[in-house]
């Protein structure tokens, strides 16, 4: 399977290194991997500030103040199927957009890195991508937070940011 994902920043709060970027595509591999993806995929990851996404969430989700993610699902959830991109076949997932403010906001808040919080919400948004919903139900909640500590602990990401 291979993994393209499409970065952009239109934040200032946390410089994206390129290891950050490779950090992140790590933890979505590992996450795809995890959930047996084996179709090539493509995802959008895209780093905002607290007022974009705030815009955005009240925009799609009703909800009037910042978040630390949204997840767009390109999938389709009767078959599994999804766009296709037309030159390299890959299925489009669909779109992750991280608040960089809230996730450096929430990384001090719970004593680890920020390369840790931002591979966490990462995990978390690609299941989100491809059909988990933690807001459904608490059985599902708790099934997808354990995919998501086993998934970052695969990847080796660690909660202090070393990675094995």
């Amino acid at each position: 399977m291979k993994l393209k994902i499409f970065f952009s920043n239109a934040q200032k709060a946390v410089k994206i290194t390129p290891e950050i970027r490779a950090t992140l595509k790590k933890a979505v591999k590992t996450a795809l991997d995890y959930e047996e993806f084996d179709r090539d995929a493509e995802i959008s990851l895209s780093f905002v500030t607290n007022d974009e996404i705030h815009a955005l969430n009240k925009e799609y989700r009703g909800i009037d103040r910042p978040t630390d993610v949204l997840s767009f699902p390109m999938l389709d959830d009767d078959d599994g199927s999804g766009d296709t991109d037309m030159y390299s076949g890959a299925v489009v997932l669909g779109d992750i957009i991280i608040s960089a403010e809230k996730a450096a906001e929430q990384a001090a808040e719970y004593g680890h890195s920020i390369m840790r919080e931002l591979a966490f919400l990462a995990v978390h948004s690609t299941l989100h991508l491809l059909g988990y919903d933690h807001e459904r139900s608490k059985e599902e909640e708790k099934e997808m937070f354990f995919k998501q500590e086993e998934i970052l602990n695969i990847a080796g990401i660690t909660r202090n940011g070393e990675d094995k």
